[in-house]
């Protein structure tokens, strides 16, 4: 196991039955990095390659 899946893990574990929408998704994401400017590349990585996963590159 990756030592960033332990978040994931939790993310799971504690919000796995809720249903969010992107928009939402999207929110939480924009407010995460207002207060974590230092990790703006990787939430933008992120979100770019959620947003191209049905791309046939």
């Amino acid at each position: 196991m990756y030592f960033t899946d332990r978040g994931i893990e939790e993310l799971e574990k504690r919000r796995g039955e809720e249903t969010v929408t992107l928009a939402v998704l999207a929110d939480r994401m924009r407010h995460f990095v207002d207060l974590n400017p230092e990790f703006e590349a990787s939430v933008d990585r992120l979100a770019t390659w959620l947003a191209r996963l049905d791309d046939e590159d």
